[in-house]
């Protein structure tokens, strides 16, 4: 089962939280950046997919509201 975006953000901060100890080997170290590094990916992802579904809500003239996709290049 694939991990929240929460769960894998806690699981990030637990793995800085080993590396900044410095009392890893090297190759732990390195593995642990690894590991890292594949979840901010994961991560960021998520945050792509999720920016795409945003709708913003716009009023308009005649005081009806509608609804636009998020252009994230605007």
């Amino acid at each position: 089962m694939k991990k929240s975006f929460e769960e894998q953000i806690k699981e990030l901060e637990n793995i800085v939280a080993d590396l900044e100890k410095g009392e890893l080997s090297l190759d732990e170290s390195v593995t642990k950046f690894e590991e890292g590094i594949k979840i901010s990916k994961d991560c960021n992802k998520i945050l792509d997919e999720a920016e795409k579904k945003i709708s913003i809500l716009i009023k308009n003239d005649d005081g009806e509201t509608s609804e636009e996709d998020f252009d994230v290049s605007v």
